[in-house]
Protein backbone atom coordinates (compact mmCIF):
# COMPACT_ATOMS: atom_id res chain seq x y z
CA UNK A 1 0.00 0.00 0.00
CA UNK A 2 1.36 3.49 -0.58
CA UNK A 3 2.27 6.04 2.04
CA UNK A 4 -1.03 7.69 3.56
CA UNK A 5 -1.78 10.78 1.41
CA UNK A 6 -3.21 14.04 2.77
CA UNK A 7 -6.60 13.97 1.47
CA UNK A 8 -8.69 17.63 1.07
CA UNK A 9 -12.49 18.15 1.32
CA UNK A 10 -13.88 21.35 0.90
CA UNK A 11 -13.80 21.89 4.49
CA UNK A 12 -11.55 19.24 6.37
CA UNK A 13 -7.95 17.78 5.64
CA UNK A 14 -7.67 14.28 6.32
CA UNK A 15 -3.43 13.48 6.98
CA UNK A 16 -1.83 10.86 8.35
CA UNK A 17 -1.71 10.87 12.50
CA UNK A 18 1.36 12.52 14.19
CA UNK A 19 2.79 11.90 17.75
CA UNK A 20 1.62 15.38 18.93
CA UNK A 21 -2.14 14.66 18.06
CA UNK A 22 -1.76 12.70 21.36
CA UNK A 23 -3.29 15.68 23.06
CA UNK A 24 -6.22 16.12 20.67
CA UNK A 25 -6.91 12.31 20.38
CA UNK A 26 -7.13 12.34 24.54
CA UNK A 27 -9.47 15.23 24.77
CA UNK A 28 -11.84 14.12 21.83
CA UNK A 29 -11.98 10.51 21.95
CA UNK A 30 -11.95 10.89 25.91
CA UNK A 31 -15.47 12.09 26.06
CA UNK A 32 -17.57 8.57 27.54
CA UNK A 33 -20.04 9.80 24.72
CA UNK A 34 -17.35 9.31 22.25
CA UNK A 35 -16.37 6.53 23.39
CA UNK A 36 -19.27 4.74 23.98
CA UNK A 37 -19.52 4.46 19.68
CA UNK A 38 -16.02 3.39 19.79
CA UNK A 39 -13.53 0.49 20.87
CA UNK A 40 -11.03 3.08 22.71
CA UNK A 41 -10.57 2.82 26.19
CA UNK A 42 -12.43 4.28 28.76
CA UNK A 43 -10.90 6.60 30.19
CA UNK A 44 -8.57 7.12 27.71
CA UNK A 45 -5.50 9.12 29.26
CA UNK A 46 -2.59 10.93 27.30
CA UNK A 47 -0.20 7.40 27.64
CA UNK A 48 -3.16 5.24 25.60
CA UNK A 49 -3.63 8.38 23.30
CA UNK A 50 0.04 8.32 22.35
CA UNK A 51 -0.19 4.83 22.29
CA UNK A 52 -3.52 4.11 19.99
CA UNK A 53 -1.59 6.29 17.47
CA UNK A 54 1.73 4.01 17.17
CA UNK A 55 -0.63 1.28 16.72
CA UNK A 56 -1.94 3.36 13.81
CA UNK A 57 1.22 4.35 12.29
CA UNK A 58 2.01 0.44 12.48
CA UNK A 59 -0.79 -0.65 11.05
CA UNK A 60 -0.07 1.93 8.10
CA UNK A 61 3.83 1.08 7.36
CA UNK A 62 2.88 -2.95 7.58
CA UNK A 63 -0.10 -2.21 5.08
CA UNK A 64 -2.90 -3.84 7.13
CA UNK A 65 -4.80 -0.34 7.69
CA UNK A 66 -4.54 3.83 7.08
CA UNK A 67 -6.21 5.94 9.33
CA UNK A 68 -6.52 9.59 8.99
CA UNK A 69 -6.35 12.62 11.60
CA UNK A 70 -9.27 14.15 10.51
CA UNK A 71 -8.71 17.62 10.71
CA UNK A 72 -10.25 21.50 9.66
CA UNK A 73 -9.10 22.58 6.39
CA UNK A 74 -8.88 26.42 7.87
CA UNK A 75 -7.71 25.81 11.85
CA UNK A 76 -5.72 22.46 11.04
CA UNK A 77 -7.13 21.42 14.21
CA UNK A 78 -7.64 17.65 15.06
CA UNK A 79 -11.44 17.01 15.57
CA UNK A 80 -11.64 13.00 14.93
CA UNK A 81 -10.35 10.11 13.27
CA UNK A 82 -11.66 7.86 9.53
CA UNK A 83 -9.53 4.60 9.00
CA UNK A 84 -10.07 1.83 6.80
CA UNK A 85 -8.46 -1.59 7.54
CA UNK A 86 -7.31 -3.52 4.34
CA UNK A 87 -8.17 -7.01 3.79
CA UNK A 88 -6.08 -7.45 1.01
CA UNK A 89 -6.55 -10.49 -0.31
CA UNK A 90 -10.54 -10.22 -0.70
CA UNK A 91 -9.88 -6.50 -2.00
CA UNK A 92 -12.13 -5.18 1.21
CA UNK A 93 -12.03 -1.93 3.32
CA UNK A 94 -13.42 -1.99 7.25
CA UNK A 95 -14.29 1.76 7.40
CA UNK A 96 -14.74 2.77 10.87
CA UNK A 97 -15.01 6.93 12.12
CA UNK A 98 -15.01 9.03 15.26
CA UNK A 99 -15.79 12.61 15.67
CA UNK A 100 -15.27 14.68 19.04
CA UNK A 101 -18.69 15.37 19.93
CA UNK A 102 -18.41 18.87 19.32
CA UNK A 103 -18.41 18.43 15.68
CA UNK A 104 -21.36 16.34 15.88
CA UNK A 105 -24.37 17.60 13.70
CA UNK A 106 -22.47 19.47 11.50
CA UNK A 107 -22.25 17.43 8.14
CA UNK A 108 -18.39 15.99 9.05
CA UNK A 109 -19.61 12.67 9.16
CA UNK A 110 -21.07 12.57 5.57
CA UNK A 111 -17.94 14.59 4.05
CA UNK A 112 -15.30 12.55 5.76
CA UNK A 113 -16.70 9.34 4.60
CA UNK A 114 -17.10 10.38 1.58
CA UNK A 115 -13.86 11.21 1.17
CA UNK A 116 -12.65 7.72 2.69
CA UNK A 117 -15.15 6.24 -0.08
CA UNK A 118 -13.39 7.98 -2.20
CA UNK A 119 -10.14 7.17 -1.80
CA UNK A 120 -10.72 3.25 -0.78
CA UNK A 121 -12.43 3.08 -4.50
CA UNK A 122 -10.17 4.92 -6.43
CA UNK A 123 -6.57 5.17 -5.03
CA UNK A 124 -6.71 1.58 -3.39
CA UNK A 125 -9.12 0.14 -6.02
CA UNK A 126 -10.93 -2.14 -3.70
CA UNK A 127 -13.74 -3.67 -4.50
CA UNK A 128 -16.10 -3.40 -1.35
CA UNK A 129 -15.79 -1.50 1.36
CA UNK A 130 -18.39 -2.27 4.52
CA UNK A 131 -19.01 -0.28 7.76
CA UNK A 132 -20.06 -1.24 11.15
CA UNK A 133 -21.74 0.94 13.84
CA UNK A 134 -23.30 0.07 16.97
CA UNK A 135 -26.85 -0.09 17.44
CA UNK A 136 -27.23 2.00 20.04
CA UNK A 137 -25.50 5.06 17.42
CA UNK A 138 -27.82 5.69 15.02
CA UNK A 139 -26.20 8.92 13.86
CA UNK A 140 -24.14 6.85 12.47
CA UNK A 141 -25.93 5.04 10.04
CA UNK A 142 -27.59 8.06 9.11
CA UNK A 143 -24.28 9.59 7.80
CA UNK A 144 -23.73 5.95 6.19
CA UNK A 145 -27.30 5.95 4.01
CA UNK A 146 -26.47 9.36 3.62
CA UNK A 147 -23.20 8.41 1.77
CA UNK A 148 -25.05 5.48 -0.53
CA UNK A 149 -23.91 2.80 1.63
CA UNK A 150 -26.96 -0.27 2.04
CA UNK A 151 -27.62 -1.73 5.52
CA UNK A 152 -26.76 -5.47 5.00
CA UNK A 153 -27.92 -6.34 8.05
CA UNK A 154 -27.76 -6.83 11.98
CA UNK A 155 -25.04 -8.68 13.85
CA UNK A 156 -26.88 -9.74 17.24
CA UNK A 157 -25.49 -9.14 20.64
CA UNK A 158 -22.15 -9.40 18.50
CA UNK A 159 -19.99 -6.98 20.83
CA UNK A 160 -19.46 -6.32 24.61
CA UNK A 161 -18.59 -2.84 25.24
CA UNK A 162 -19.10 -1.34 29.33
CA UNK A 163 -20.99 -4.53 30.27
CA UNK A 164 -23.74 -4.56 27.71
CA UNK A 165 -24.11 -7.09 25.05
CA UNK A 166 -24.62 -4.22 21.87
CA UNK A 167 -25.68 -5.16 18.46
CA UNK A 168 -24.36 -3.88 15.51
CA UNK A 169 -25.55 -2.63 12.24
CA UNK A 170 -23.63 -3.34 9.11
CA UNK A 171 -23.31 -0.99 6.16
CA UNK A 172 -21.73 -1.78 2.55
CA UNK A 173 -21.25 -0.71 -0.54
CA UNK A 174 -19.95 -2.45 -4.01
CA UNK A 175 -17.45 -0.38 -6.04
CA UNK A 176 -19.98 -0.60 -9.05
CA UNK A 177 -22.32 0.96 -7.28
CA UNK A 178 -19.77 3.83 -6.29
CA UNK A 179 -19.07 4.13 -9.93
CA UNK A 180 -22.70 4.21 -10.25
CA UNK A 181 -23.67 6.94 -7.65
CA UNK A 182 -21.23 9.11 -8.37
CA UNK A 183 -22.13 8.81 -12.22
CA UNK A 184 -25.48 9.73 -11.31
CA UNK A 185 -24.98 12.66 -9.40
CA UNK A 186 -22.11 14.00 -11.66
CA UNK A 187 -25.09 13.86 -14.29
CA UNK A 188 -27.46 15.42 -11.71
CA UNK A 189 -25.58 18.22 -11.27
CA UNK A 190 -23.97 18.67 -14.68
CA UNK A 191 -25.71 21.25 -17.27
CA UNK A 192 -27.09 19.61 -20.86
CA UNK A 193 -24.35 20.83 -23.22
CA UNK A 194 -25.66 23.39 -25.98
Amino acid sequence: MPAVPTIRTERLRLRPFQTADAEAVHHLAGAKEVAAGTFLPHPLDQQAAHDWIAERQKDAAAGTSVTFAVTLAESGDVIGSIGLEILAEHEQGRLSYWLGQAYWNRGFGTEVVTALLEYGFNSLTLHRLYAPHFHTNPASGRVLQKVGMTHEGRLREHYLRFGQRIDVELYGMLRQEFIARRSATVGATTPPAP
